[in-house]
């Protein structure tokens, strides 16, 4: 809502600009109102008028018909032929400023009678200045419909590199959590119980809220609570793991699952039973920001080549340049035997 009231704000500020124009190039009159006589005053403004009425052609049928369809020609065409129309019927319609001081009326009156013709460069002189405007305003309306298809595909190519992520995380994650859930089963395990309400949690969260732009910050730490859970259960006592989480959860809001890739990255490369293993995670959280710190052991996980393509840290990098273009700070270190993260958000 707050982006459509925005752009209608900057809609009306645009056509009330253009509206304005008239008044710049209009002298200083005595009168308040006599301006309104001046037929320079009347030529500008009922240029401005086409002018608008143009921008909204081009935004909304000559560039997304034409232009986005690579009708070049027609376009170009079709924007020349409305430049010559409105040109033509504001020159033409008042062809020149009357003068509203000097001469008496007597005389204006005999300078229309007279017909007399207008004063040499008068019309190169008007072709320039109207054709800057209508250049400027032919620009605007293409390069705003260009940034906006532009803002428009991005937008769904990092929703279909979400819903991909997903698609990739969470089956993967499903399998390996039934497994160890089945294994509780077969010893009998106090856990069983609460592993499936967990993993019951957790998939229900990703089906029901991960769609939104933003969610409650305490459902996606409790998401994250409830993954490291099940890996704690999966994974035994073999792993040194330290996790603190601290701070105020309420009334904050964060992307979904942009968090969890990091915490999952370290999981998936970081795990071995035969090696030294050992996961630390850190979540800070204070008025309006949000600090993550993950650092694991790097140890030798055998790994299909999809998983080695790290497309779910990948992916959460776009959407933190997206969503959180200037409001995020990211730092990967990468070294011989350690890896790590931290990650700072500004929250919402």
């Amino acid at each position: 809502m707050n982006s459509k009231i925005n752009k209608l704000i900057i809609h009306i500020t645009g056509c009330l600009a253009l509206l304005s124009l008239p008044l710049l190039y209009t002298p200083s009159l005595s009168s308040e109102l006599e301006f309104i006589r001046s037929r320079g005053f009347q030529r500008d403004l009922v240029f401005s008028i086409f002018l608008i009425l143009f921008f909204y052609l081009s935004y909304f049928i000559l560039v997304p018909k034409l232009y986005f369809n690579k009708k070049y020609i027609y376009f170009f065409s079709i924007s020349v032929i409305c430049f010559l129309f409105i040109y033509t019927s504001a020159v033409l319609f008042f062809p020149k400023p009357l003068p509203l001081h000097g001469p008496p009326p007597h005389a204006v009156a005999e300078h229309i009678h007279n017909k007399m013709p207008p004063p040499a460069g008068y019309f190169f002189n008007e072709f320039r200045k109207l054709s800057l405007q209508f250049l400027i305003v032919f620009i605007f309306s293409l390069m705003l419909k260009i940034n906006n298809r532009w803002k428009k595909s991005e937008k769904e190519k990092l929703d279909a590199e979400l819903s991909y992520l997903k698609a990739q995380i969470n089956p993967h994650f499903l399998f390996n959590t039934l497994n160890s859930i089945y294994s509780l089963a077969i010893i009998k395990s106090d856990d069983v119980a609460s592993s499936i309400v967990k993993l019951s949690n957790m998939m229900r969260y990703v089906l029901s809220e991960s769609s939104n732009e933003f969610v409650i910050l305490e459902k996606e730490i409790e998401y994250i609570r409830n993954y490291i859970e099940l890996q704690q259960i999966r994974f035994g006592n073999f792993i040194q793991f330290d996790c603190i989480i601290s701070g105020d959860q309420k009334n904050k809001t964060i992307a979904p699952l942009i968090l969890i890739p990091f915490i999952e990255n370290a999981y998936k490369h970081g795990v071995n039973a035969e090696e030294n293993s050992a996961i630390k995670i850190k979540i800070e959280i204070t008025e309006s920001q949000l600090i993550l710190l993950v650092k694991n052991n790097k140890v030798v996980v055998q790994r299909s080549e999809e998983l080695k393509s790290g497309l779910g840290v990948e992916n959460t990098k776009n959407r933190l340049q997206y969503i959180y273009p200037t409001k995020h700070s990211l730092i990967i270190n990468d070294i011989e035997k350690e890896y790590s993260v931290s990650l700072t958000l500004n929250l919402k």
